[in-house]
């Protein structure tokens, strides 16, 4: 699984791809993330990106040459096609259906992050989709993508390292995940449902069943009824 960040800000992504299960798999070869900074692809003496808005209107717009060039040059640079995706508030919503569609696919994901008021309504006629992380505004692109690639790359299983473990979370069934218990068995007076302490696995298995239904009814129901995000 390969995935190209394409970014005004790469320092961003230093200790995020360092650390823990994302950081192993790249150290151990299983993952490849490479960066490029689309102000090298900047205009002028001063590597322009971004310049006022046609018709006026505050703030300032990504140029699109930058952005294009930048993304024409790593294909060549890295020898193939990439799966162009461009961070924006106005795409489809993000969610578990399309992490693993995305996790599917051979190609490597190309993740460009806006800056500023965002992107010259060209770029969109350059990529394959526009993805969103939800209904708000953010400074850049950059933490989305780190969100994208989280969800996306566990889903490999020699990233995660037990397939299992992705099998019964929340959003895979159309609900959220079931209420989980550790140690202590009571904590400043409340305790594990005594039924998880009895071993007997098949009454467990309906508890869970319930109380994932019961969870969902109560914080998501706009999920009840959906069917399963497709594999």
């Amino acid at each position: 699984m390969e995935f190209w960040l394409f970014t005004l800000y790469p320092e961003l992504f230093s200790g995020f791809l360092d650390t823990g299960l994302l950081g192993r798999a790249i150290r151990d070869q299983k993952l490849t993330v490479r960066l490029e900074n689309f102000r090298e692809f900047g205009l002028g003496k001063h590597k322009k990106v971004d310049d006022s808005i046609c018709g006026g209107g505050a703030g300032m717009l990504l140029r699109p040459e930058p952005i294009v060039d930048a993304l024409e040059e790593a294909e060549k640079k890295w020898g193939q096609k990439a799966r162009r995706i461009l961070i924006s508030p106005r795409g489809t919503p993000f969610n578990q259906a399309k992490a693993r569609q995305l996790a599917q696919l051979k190609e490597p994901l190309a993740l460009i992050c806006g800056r500023f008021e965002g992107f010259d309504e060209r770029v969109s006629q350059f990529v394959e989709e526009e993805i969103s992380l939800g209904d708000f505004v953010m400074m850049g692109g950059e933490v989305a993508a780190m969100a994208l690639i989280e969800a996306v790359a566990r889903l490999e299983e020699s990233v995660i390292g037990n397939a299992e473990s992705l099998e019964d979370e929340s959003f895979e069934k159309g609900l959220l995940e079931c209420a989980h218990y550790t140690k202590p068995p009571v904590f400043r007076g409340l305790a594990v449902p005594e039924l998880l302490l009895g071993g007997d696995h098949k009454k467990i298995d309906a508890w869970r069943q319930e109380s994932a239904k019961e969870t969902t009814g109560q914080r998501r129901p706009d999920l009840l009824g959906q069917d399963r995000p497709g594999k």
